[in-house]
């Protein structure tokens, strides 16, 4: 019997500059901030949402083991809100943070959604979704 996953913990953002990263999920997305130290004693910063944390490594500098091309501005997120989309919209322009699209109707894990597309400092895409009743 083959085994099965239960959930996504963590993942992992390569990023150029951990402060303006930090300021970009916290202050437009209203992430956590944490620091935290793995067992080799360094200092590590996450950003907290959920139940769920995206875990920061700073280009050139990534903690071991890594993927295999580490790059800032690769990765491409959909995050979850039950939030109207037109409230992040209104948010998102007064943060002065542009929508590349949408909103836009797409297919998500549990079915349909609505989504908005926004870039973080780094270039990656990131996606605002809400799922349709």
């Amino acid at each position: 019997m083959t085994p099965k996953l239960t959930g996504l913990d963590h993942l992992v953002l390569t990023v150029r500059d951990i402060g303006r990263t930090v300021a970009f999920y916290r202050d437009v997305l209203g992430m956590e901030v944490q620091e935290f130290q793995p067992a080799d004693g360094s200092t590590r910063t996450a950003l907290m949402f959920g139940q769920q944390k995206i875990n920061l490594h700073v280009a050139g500098a990534e903690f071991r083991p890594h993927g295999r091309c580490p790059m800032p501005g690769s990765a491409d997120l959909c995050l979850l809100t039950d939030a109207p989309l037109e409230s992040w919209a209104r948010h998102l322009d007064n943060a002065g943070v542009e929508i590349e699209e949408g909103p836009v109707a797409r297919s998500g894990a549990r079915g349909a959604i609505q989504s908005i597309y926004i870039r973080d400092p780094d270039g990656n895409l990131i996606e605002i979704s809400v799922y349709l009743p």
